[in-house]
């Protein structure tokens, strides 16, 4: 059949609160135009992110309740990091409360003053636990990813070349792990290749680097290996997602994406003496190591949700949906990142508002005007999250992001095809009056990962 059906029936809703434009014009000027600030009672069709926002399965919500809250040693901490060795093949699994705290824990132990972390590319909260112990992080997209029209299967490659050369010059010694994002959530939710993660991998070991694995949504990034791959056609997705982790020494994981939980993440790594550091770590920021800040469903919910996961009709549907808008809003030639991603659609802002400058911040502007035109929530993911500045004796200068992007991340098992119809209707009504909308300005911003609290004002 040509028509892929969602793999799963409703068997819950909630109602959506719905708003005129007007008044989503007066909530958007409260939330100082930044969609972060805007209460969700407000937000009709919400894509801001596919983080913690997914759709439990009933055997999840089964799960809740089979959840062991003992302090220490609990049962559902076992089927946890028994699913998670199995997935990812590695020795020492250690929960936490999200992914940004088993981020904290890792660079507080490898990051410092002069070193750096080599990247495809960091996404923010990464990019902002390795700023604040003092070291740097660097993006090294591959050359294809750098221009959102240009198709290719595999963009979120690292360049093997500047990776090899950026060892070279910073040194070995300065670099305390390279680490690859499957699938690349910064540049358009691109996927990676085995090939390329399997010769990043051996760059670093030449070098004696430690790699490691920012795996978010390592099963969408495992399905593109399938598809993608001719070698890869006839394995499972454990065998790909196996393989795909054997060359790391590590990964982190935010269960909040790939797992389905709304709340959860862990850190999986090969090395004893750095997991028990990690360990040691965790007991005073986390909790004790069979829990690690999480209750006893929530384990059982993301032991269920890595092996639902897996299943290749999920994953085909998943991917497919995606693809599904991407291709409503190319037959009206609105600029896109190309091909569609595994989690979300990216809108080339920058194409799409070229009369705005990137100092005033394009996707920003059509971010605010998503919201007004149809209630749907997006992020921008260009020089607000990503911009730094070059400081003066009386000013500072914004150094622009390299990729002005919008983001409109599905949340997993949630909107029905009918949303995203709605959904593309609403680009494509703002798409038509484009040249009507205006750049913004930061009237308040906090020193790491300003987008999430910056206040602005339209100019």
């Amino acid at each position: 059949m040509k028509t892929i059906i969602e793999p799963f029936r409703i068997k819950s809703v909630e109602p959506l609160h719905f708003n005129t434009a007007l008044e989503r014009s007066q909530i958007i000027e409260r939330a100082f135009y930044n969609p972060f600030l805007i209460h969700s009672e407000d937000v009709i069709i919400d894509l801001l992110t596919d983080s913690g926002t997914s759709a439990m399965s009933s055997k999840q919500w089964a799960g809740l309740m089979q959840g062991d809250e003992s302090y220490a040693c609990s049962p559902s901490f076992y089927h946890f990091e028994n699913t998670v060795r199995r997935i990812t093949g590695m020795e020492y699994i250690i929960p936490t409360h999200q992914g940004r705290a088993a981020e904290n824990i890792l660079f507080t132990l490898l990051g410092g003053k002069d070193k750096t972390v080599l990247s495809n590319t960091l996404f923010d909260t990464t990019r902002a636990n390795i700023e604040f112990t003092g070291a740097r992080g660097i993006d090294l997209p591959c050359p294809e990813g750098k221009i959102p029209s240009k198709p290719s299967a595999f963009k979120g490659n690292i360049d093997l070349d500047a990776l090899q050369a950026h060892i070279k010059t910073i040194g070995p010694e300065k670099i305390p792990m390279v680490i690859m994002t499957v699938t690349n959530n910064s540049n358009g939710g691109q996927p990676v290749s085995m090939e390329n993660i399997r010769n990043a991998s051996l760059l670093c070991k030449q070098f004696q680097i430690p790699f490691f694995i920012d795996a978010c949504r390592f099963a969408e990034n495992c399905y593109f290996i399938k598809i993608r791959e001719k070698a890869y056609a006839t394995y499972s997705i454990e065998e790909i997602a196996r393989e795909m982790f054997s060359y790391a020494d590590g990964c982190t994981m935010s269960a909040k994406k790939d797992a389905f939980a709304n709340i959860g993440g862990f850190l999986a790594m090969q090395n004893p003496d750095l997991a028990q550091k990690c360990r040691n770590l965790l007991v005073i920021t986390e909790g004790f190591p069979t829990y690690g800040g999480l209750a006893g469903r929530d384990l059982e919910a993301i032991a269920i949700g890595l092996e639902e996961v897996l299943d290749e009709h999920y994953l085909q549907y998943r991917i497919r949906s995606i693809e599904y808008l991407a291709q409503k809003l190319m037959d009206q030639n609105i600029p896109i990142m190309q091909p569609a991603g595994g989690h979300a659609v990216y809108l080339d802002a920058k194409a799409f508002l070229p009369h705005i400058p990137v100092d005033q911040y394009p996707g920003q502007s059509l971010v605010c005007a998503l919201y007004i035109e149809g209630g749907i929530r997006s992020v921008e993911i260009g020089s607000l999250m990503f911009g730094t500045y070059e400081v003066h004796s009386t000013s500072k200068v914004l150094i622009p992001a390299k990729l002005e992007l919008v983001r409109l991340a599905i949340p997993r098992r949630v909107y029905t095809q009918s949303h995203i119809d709605y959904v593309a209707e609403v680009i494509i009504e703002v798409w038509n009056k484009r040249n009507t909308l205006t750049g913004y300005a930061i009237t308040e911003e906090a020193p790491l990962l300003r987008h999430f609290t910056a206040k602005l004002k339209p100019i």
